[in-house]
């Protein structure tokens, strides 16, 4: 069988602003210019956070709003899934998905992971009313005990208690995954830290085999500034082909190297992590193509940031012979970044999603000062927004 022509998709600019921030007003513009630039300082960046800990923590009337009208306001949706409609909404004008992301990090009893499940469960069915949300997502250890997890994966036997908490756990994934398999939601199952993350990818692939019979419902993840995560995509690959399921692969290049290498160096364990970043690039853009080589049985979403893999994945679409809008290819970035990557793919044609964090501004902090912290600390990125923003709004200007 001769391969498919290659196809004729509109071309891709990420240069271009005006399709990049369309949905910006002036005022909004230059609200996101004053924090990206305020991001670009590192000392001020750790200075506010600081602060921003301590107002939260001792009740300092107004923090709370301002927080809410600045740096919450550019990476979250709302507090509640009702807050983020209006926002999945606006995304939905520009032809952009929404994935809500509960972003609370649990207390680490039964209480705390059931109603993180009720609340994953709620995004479930929020996405299957909403032709906006085309997934779900969820952690693991924000239904499970991380400890046992770990044990797990180190081979240690479970006492009594350990091994019903866990079968409780594997409840609580089942019923998030029997939930979006009942609506046809696909349902993101984040990566995690790899001493415990073969752990969750056996349990994914157990989900996915009762599960995606059809189609890809439940998606692993895989952290790919992790030498070994091509190897383990592949084996996936080949168990669900000799199974009679499909894989549903998430790429990202992952989101713990400095605590990897930490802890990596305090165990006496090779460190999982590539060795340079040219490495972990490498290894994404290798894993596009094997995924993309076999869309028979694996369905991919690209969430990255990274316009030279986003570029090469929509060449590879189209060498393929593949529409910009085939359902088993998707990209996704972060909601409040990258604006020139989602809204021109989007633009173009092609499957684009934004990952909408929310919860109570208090308990989405740890998040939002990742959030700084990483545009501070990943070279260029805070100052590529900035230079981004500053573009478009000389455009208007000269407009």
């Amino acid at each position: 069988m001769s391969p498919a022509p290659p196809t004729q998709a509109p071309p891709i600019s990420f240069e271009d602003t005006r399709v990049a921030f369309a949905s910006k007003s002036d005022a909004q513009l230059r609200k996101a210019y004053a924090l990206f630039a305020a991001m670009n300082n590192g000392s001020l960046v750790k200075t506010g956070s600081g602060l921003m800990k301590t107002a939260l923590k001792w009740g300092l009337p107004g923090t709370k709003f301002l927080i809410k009208h600045s740096i919450f306001e550019q990476f979250c949706g709302g507090e509640t899934i009702a807050e983020c409609r209006a926002v999945s909404e606006e995304l939905g004008k520009y032809n952009i998905g929404t994935i809500l992301d509960y972003s609370v990090e649990g207390e680490g009893n039964d209480r705390s992971y059931d109603r993180t499940r009720d609340e994953i469960l709620a995004t479930i069915d929020e996405a299957h009313r909403s032709k906006h949300i085309p997934f779900s997502v969820f952690k693991v250890t924000g239904v499970a005990n991380v400890a046992i997890l770990e044990k797990i994966q180190a081979g240690q036997p479970l006492t009594a208690s350990e091994a019903a908490a866990h079968a409780q756990a594997v409840a609580r994934v089942d019923s998030l995954c029997a939930r979006a398999h009942q609506h046809g939601v696909r349902l993101f199952v984040d990566a995690e830290e790899s001493w415990f993350q073969h752990t969750i990818d056996l349990l994914t692939y157990d989900m996915m085999a009762k599960y995606n019979r059809e189609t890809a419902i439940v998606w692993n993840t895989y952290q790919l500034y992790r030498h070994d995560r091509l190897e383990a995509l592949k084996a996936a690959h080949d168990v669900a082909a000799e199974a009679g399921y499909y894989v549903g692969a998430k790429l990202v290049r992952g989101a713990y190297m400095e605590k990897e290498t930490r802890v990596a160096q305090q165990r006496g364990y090779p460190n999982p992590i590539n060795p340079t970043k040219q490495n972990t690039d490498a290894l994404y853009d290798e894993s596009l193509r094997y995924c993309v080589a076999h869309l028979d049985r694996i369905s991919l979403c690209a969430g990255t940031h990274n316009e030279a893999s986003s570029l090469l994945l929509t060449h590879l679409m189209q060498q393929a012979g593949l529409v910009p809008g085939d359902p088993r290819v998707w990209f996704a970035q972060l909601y409040g970044m990258s604006d020139n990557l989602t809204y021109n793919l989007a633009n173009a044609g092609y499957n684009t999603a934004k990952y909408l964090p929310y919860g109570p501004v208090a308990a989405v902090m740890p998040y939002l000062l990742r959030r700084a912290d990483e545009n501070t600390a990943i070279a260029g990125q805070s100052s590529r927004e900035f230079l981004l923003i500053q573009k478009e709004i000389r455009r208007r200007q000269g407009r």
